[in-house]
């Protein structure tokens, strides 16, 4: 059974923002629907689309209601910080970066990392191929961008492997957009695979009259340079999570329906994308189609199951956190985070019933569509 979805919201100011949807939204399913299901909100730490498809999908394809439980989806936004929102008891589970959030856990968040749901990262930083920049070492002496607001790590980790200081470069303010790097203020920006990029490669290159293509970038992926961190993950409630025994329950259920969503969306590009333009979302057809066919390949094929915590990830994410400093000299976190910062007991329990169920966790054999993108993402 699929859910009646309602999207009520306001717009929410945060300047010419690219990525942003338009609205506040949340979901519900009708009042007959929901019965005896368990309300559950989701937090998420941007706004509606398709880096998030897989929230979207389980709820438009009924996943979570098979779980007994009625989800609502809230949208994240430039001031909203999810971890924050979880924490206060405002929302049951939320969507956040790792490091963001282990900043949050030494501030004295007690929250869990229940699914690792993104298994790599998406963050880059591309530059044209005649500014020559192929390696984090060739940053040196360049203008380089950085969004800030916890994204710069997986940047100033690379640097700092390579011999490169912040002092060796010119660091600029890089808006959550590509106009500085097309307009030639920024040798090297930070894009997601999944978002910025595709800004680039849906815009006309003045030198040649047609929408650029990847072989005119170079592209750094911090996955190949060693300090990759890890992204989009599932967040519970750590002293609910160990008093209440529903709750427990609940983050499996949640996790279970979740990882059928990200596999519906992955199997299902094109009426993912669809899905998460009716939430609201005003990206365009073919960027919108883009991102959920690149965040596919966040997640699959999984090395353990959908959504499982790899310890050799996480330590090299605490490491970089407590060892990379940024322009102040400061580090995101200054000692170990404690043993509940995230736990793999509940994703666990998913993968078991999704694989009783025969479903294909693992997604070995999954492949990505080819998605051609249009000027505008349109």
């Amino acid at each position: 059974m699929k859910h009646r979805i309602t999207w009520v919201g306001a717009i929410t100011a945060v300047g010419a923002l690219v990525l942003s949807g338009c609205s506040t939204a949340s979901t519900a399913p009708s009042t007959d629907a929901a019965g005896d299901l368990t309300p559950i909100t989701l937090q998420l730490q941007w706004f509606a689309q398709a880096q998030f498809a897989g929230y979207y999908a389980a709820l438009d394809q009924g996943y979570y209601e098979d779980e007994g439980l009625d989800v609502t989806i809230d949208e994240g936004g430039a001031d909203i910080v999810p971890q924050d929102v979880l924490a206060a008891g405002d929302a049951d589970y939320a969507i956040s970066w790792v490091p963001k959030v282990l900043g949050s856990i030494e501030q004295g968040a007690n929250i869990t990392d229940v699914a690792q749901i993104f298994e790599r990262s998406a963050t880059t930083q591309i530059s044209l191929k005649d500014k020559d920049i192929t390696t984090a070492a060739d940053l040196a002496g360049k203008n380089v961008g950085s969004w800030g607001y916890g994204n710069e790590w997986e940047l100033f980790a690379g640097m700092q492997k390579a011999g490169v200081e912040l002092g060796d470069i010119n660091l600029i303010q890089q808006a959550f957009d590509m106009t500085g790097f097309l307009a030639g203020d920024i040798d090297a920006a930070q894009a997601m695979t999944y978002n910025e990029y595709a800004q680039v490669l849906e815009t006309i290159n003045p030198d040649t009259g047609e929408l650029f293509q990847p072989d005119e970038l170079n592209v750094i992926d911090w996955n190949d340079e060693g300090t990759a961190m890890l992204q989009d993950s599932i967040w519970a409630n750590a002293d609910k999570l160990e008093s209440d025994a529903d709750y427990a329950d609940n983050t499996v259920k949640f996790i279970k329906a979740s990882i059928k969503g990200w596999i519906y969306a992955a199997n299902n590009p094109s009426e993912a994308a669809g899905i998460v333009t009716a939430a609201g979302s005003t990206l365009g057809e073919s960027h919108q189609l883009w991102m959920t066919n690149e965040v596919s390949k966040l997640i699959f094929p999984s090395s353990n199951g959908v959504g499982m915590i790899d310890e050799a990830a996480w330590a090299n994410t605490v490491d970089i956190a407590m060892n990379t400093k940024n322009e102040t000299g400061a580090t995101i976190i200054t000692t170990d985070p404690p043993a509940t910062a995230y736990s793999n007991e509940y994703v666990t329990k998913a993968l078991d019933e999704l694989k009783a169920d025969g479903v294909d966790v693992m997604g070995t054999d999954w492949k990505p569509t080819e998605v051609t993108l249009n000027e505008g993402g349109n």
